[in-house]
């Protein structure tokens, strides 16, 4: 689980393990595990407190953006801006928007985590303007990473709209008819959190 560039790496213990007796009856024992890890680590999700100090935090966030959403693929550059033209916007409303550029073949390696594909700010209000539920991308960032203004994350959290970034297995799904869920604790004071995103595809009829 690669962290983003100055978040620690995680580090996972226990403060027991099944090596242990003594406290319960013969043949029987517990593994309990310690997680010490930043918000920004694997795939995870963005809250909109990731950027704004009044944003919904992970606790507040609604399920239902989240959790089982309609989704869409959109197939995208490779690197670099991912323009308006490149996205299909009345087929994004009411959508989890999942952008799928190839970047994610990088992941693991030193090659990852620069700024590659990233979303233009008219883009990003265009879907806003869709009302999509979420959006997603296979790469280190939504926003390109040489601009200090983020205007991606500005846009999209600030209209409530949550990020998952670090996606892998886009080349899986078809370009519609699958539901996705990402689905982090919810955190009081939450701001990114990893999650386990996974997509149901519609069966064949």
């Amino acid at each position: 689980m690669p962290a983003y560039p100055g978040v620690p790496p995680p580090r996972f213990g226990a403060l027991r393990t099944h090596a242990d007796v003594g406290t319960y009856a013969a043949g029987t024992s517990f593994h309990i595990g310690t997680y010490a890890l930043g918000g920004n680590t694997g795939t995870y999700v963005d809250a909109p407190f990731h950027r704004f100090p009044t944003g919904a935090d992970l606790a507040s966030v609604p399920l239902e953006r989240l959790v089982n959403i309609p989704g869409v693929i959109v197939d995208a550059p490779a690197d670099g801006p991912i323009a308006p033209g490149t996205v299909n916007i009345r087929a994004c409303s009411s959508r989890a928007v999942l952008f799928r550029t190839g970047w994610a073949e990088r992941w693991g390696t030193e090659a990852y985590f620069r700024s590659g594909p990233f979303l233009t700010a008219a883009t990003c209000q265009a879907l806003v303007e869709a009302r999509v539920v979420l959006v997603g991308i296979d790469c280190a960032n939504v926003d390109d990473m040489t601009d200090a203004h983020r205007p991606a994350h500005t846009l999209l959290l600030g209209a409530g709209i949550p990020v998952v970034e670090h996606l892998r297995g886009l080349e899986l799904l078809p370009p519609s008819g699958f539901r996705f869920t990402a689905a982090p604790p919810a955190l009081v004071g939450g701001t990114s959190f990893p999650v386990r995103a996974f997509a149901v595809v519609a069966a064949e009829s």
